[in-house]
């Protein structure tokens, strides 16, 4: 079954709106877990606007599930942050500094040199990497050379072209991920899945470990709330 890790952002970027602790991060990233979730997942970035830095070192103290850290590894702030905490896992992800959401993924090819050293970074920790990558076989290729453990596919083209024709839209993740497992890198996924588009997705996908899923997920929590809504996108994964 492919793994459930909840990403957190939304509820951060509620908190910090009124400013105070309500709703309380910590709390619902361990209602997260209780209510069934295998991981959580945050994405602090360099001006704070949802993710605190402290958030993560307080998250990192209770959470008992996989606890993952998404990020620019060109921030040297993001890069001690992760090595302080020493997560289950780190996902590498080329972000602009002030963009308001991940949009593309990594070019290996240009970037293998540094992804390469940077995976070490962070491997000689104990942490395991994950680099985000669009649904490119070669893209995957370059990934493999720099010694990542896994990748994460960038899922926005597939969700966005979903409706119109699903067979279609998920061809080339199913061809990068037939690529992955060849190459032994494991496969998460995320970005625009939601209860309309997981299940395809998941059933399509060989060898899928683990999906990251915020946006969507908290915005059904305002009409199902969270235990149904993290229940139904169990469901999905099954």
């Amino acid at each position: 079954m492919t793994k459930l890790s909840v990403n957190i952002n939304k509820i951060a970027t509620l908190r910090n709106s009124r400013g105070g602790n309500n709703p309380d991060l910590v709390k619902v990233a361990l209602d997260c877990e209780r209510f069934g979730a295998q991981g959580i997942t945050v994405h602090p970035r360099p001006d704070e606007r949802h993710i605190r830095y402290q958030d993560v070192y307080d998250l990192k103290a209770v959470i008992a599930t996989e606890f993952n850290i998404e990020g620019n590894c060109k921030e040297d702030k993001f890069v001690d942050l992760v090595l302080a905490n020493k997560p289950a896992q780190v996902t590498l992800v080329p972000d602009a500094e002030g963009q308001i959401t991940s949009n593309h993924g990594w070019d290996t090819i240009k970037n293998r040199d540094y992804l390469k050293e940077m995976v070490s970074v962070f491997q000689k920790e104990g942490i395991r990497v994950s680099i985000f990558v669009d649904p490119v076989v070669e893209m995957v290729e370059v990934a493999a050379e720099t010694g990542t453990d896994r990748i994460e596919l960038y899922t926005e083209a597939y969700a966005h072209n979903y409706f119109a024709d699903r067979e279609k839209a998920v061809v080339s993740y199913i061809a990068a991920a037939h690529h992955a497992n060849k190459l032994g890198l494991g496969i998460n996924a995320g970005h625009d899945l939601d209860l309309h588009n997981l299940h395809y997705f998941a059933q399509s996908i060989p060898g899928l470990l683990e999906v990251s899923i915020g946006h969507a997920l908290i915005s059904d929590a305002l009409y199902l709330g969270l235990e149904t809504t993290i229940q139904k996108y169990l469901q999905q994964l099954v």
